[in-house]
């Protein structure tokens, strides 16, 4: 099993002990506030069961995340294949979720920075691509803090978000491998 070490974290395999904290993070309102929606408590449990298989099956997937220090659980942060047609496809998505009380301390861009490094050192991918809304700064400024790069000719319209829906423009940003 593939397990991602940095200064502060571990990305590892989802364990049950994951189950509460993740349905409370994905009920959070603020954490989910670009979302669509909250999960439910059977939306959350098979999300994680999702990752699990495909941890399992691939070694390389959306790791639990946790941190040193006792924190514990607290999110998390890797890699994803979209499933929806865009100019950008196929690519490998990069991207995290952390509970609120984790935010501010570099979790995110320290987790996505070994997340990248694997993609690109393990995997051998070419380049990954993240997106979010427009009006989603503190993901927006993560894509910049590990080098990601924006073209605005490249935002997109969410094609599994309806015309006229509040978050259906993304920007999209971009990661070459550096080798």
């Amino acid at each position: 099993m593939t397990q991602i070490r940095t200064r502060r974290l571990v990305l590892r395999q989802w364990q049950d002990e994951d189950l509460e904290p993740f349905a409370e993070l994905n009920a959070d309102p603020e954490v989910m506030r670009h979302f669509p929606g909250m999960l439910t408590r059977e939306q959350s449990d098979a999300f994680v069961e999702l990752q699990r298989n495909l941890l399992a099956e691939r070694g390389w997937g959306l790791w639990a995340v946790e941190a040193d220090s006792g924190v514990g659980f607290i999110g998390f942060v890797g890699l994803a294949v979209p499933r929806f047609e865009a100019h950008f496809m196929p690519a490998v998505e990069i991207g995290w979720r952390l509970r609120r009380g984790a935010w501010g301390h570099g979790y995110a861009t320290e987790a996505a920075g070994g997340a990248a490094d694997y993609a690109f050192d393990e995997i051998g991918l070419d380049e990954i691509v993240s997106f979010t809304t427009t009006a989603n700064e503190r993901s927006r400024r993560v894509m910049q803090r590990i080098g990601m790069s924006w073209d605005p000719t490249e935002d997109f319209d969410h094609p599994l978000l309806p015309p006229g829906h509040p978050l259906r423009r993304h920007v999209l940003y971009r990661l070459r491998s550096p080798s």
